[in-house]
């Protein structure tokens, strides 16, 4: 069992961040538990890349002294793991909204969905959804979206190293597509699955995300928030 001593020193924490949860709320919620579990007042705890709160998977969340790695640890490459909905478009480009616009997919084999992952590898300019935190004159492009105020966003270069369609399943008038990616820091998979029904000459949606790594660390070796909070020591 960890001392506090050892909290201070510095912790990576690999937690599996549930649905719904935002990435703050699993910070604010491991800090408390710390707290309380070993009578202290306040402690540095920081995640390092956060995960939008329809999205699942592996948070790295460092303690005390470790925070100074957050930077290292967030530049590192990330895998998800989801599905893209090829057929309907959302303004957020995930189910964060409505569906605003419907597509034709009969002309979708998957001869063209695998050859269309090709175009995707490599260095590529990638435009973040209007429905992100980036900041933009002061303000979220969230607050603009939200507004209904028209926002001019740059495109940012990413790298994608690895973009596969592990699964096809044809829905009534939709595709659904499971997907792995391997990718740099700064890509948005919701603006990758936007993407991707444009080249497809139709429209997609992100309706499932997974992290499953981040450089190093592994979904498959993180704890819930719930059964780490457990394994803290009682207070007496």
């Amino acid at each position: 069992m960890k001392t506090l001593e050892d909290y201070k020193q510095g912790q990576v924490l690999l937690i599996d961040k549930p649905l719904t949860w935002t990435s703050f709320q699993v910070v604010n919620k491991l800090r408390w538990a710390i707290r309380k579990a070993y009578d202290i007042k306040k402690i540095k705890v920081g995640h390092a890349g956060t995960l939008d709160p329809l999205a699942t998977g592996l948070l790295v969340i460092c303690t005390g002294k470790m925070t100074k790695q957050i930077n290292t640890f967030q530049g590192q490459e990330k895998e998800y793991t989801g599905t893209f909905v090829v057929g309907s478009t959302t303004p957020s480009y995930d189910l964060e909204t409505e569906i605003d616009a419907t597509f034709p997919v009969g002309h979708i084999t998957k001869e063209f969905i695998h050859n269309t992952t090709k175009q995707f590898i490599g260095k590529i300019e990638q435009f973040p959804p209007v429905f992100s935190a980036i900041k933009k004159d002061g303000k979220r492009l969230y607050e603009f979206a939200r507004a209904g105020e028209d926002v001019e966003i740059k495109s940012r270069e990413i790298e994608i190293s690895e973009f596969e369609i592990t699964d096809i399943k044809p829905q009534d008038k939709v595709l659904e597509l499971n997907f792995r990616v391997v990718c740099s820091k700064g890509t948005y998979i919701r603006s990758l699955a936007h993407d991707f029904g444009k080249v497809l000459n139709s429209g997609a949606h992100l309706s499932v995300l997974r992290r499953t790594r981040i450089g190093d660390f592994e979904v498959k070796d993180s704890l819930s928030p719930e059964d780490f909070i457990a394994a803290l020591p009682l207070k007496s």
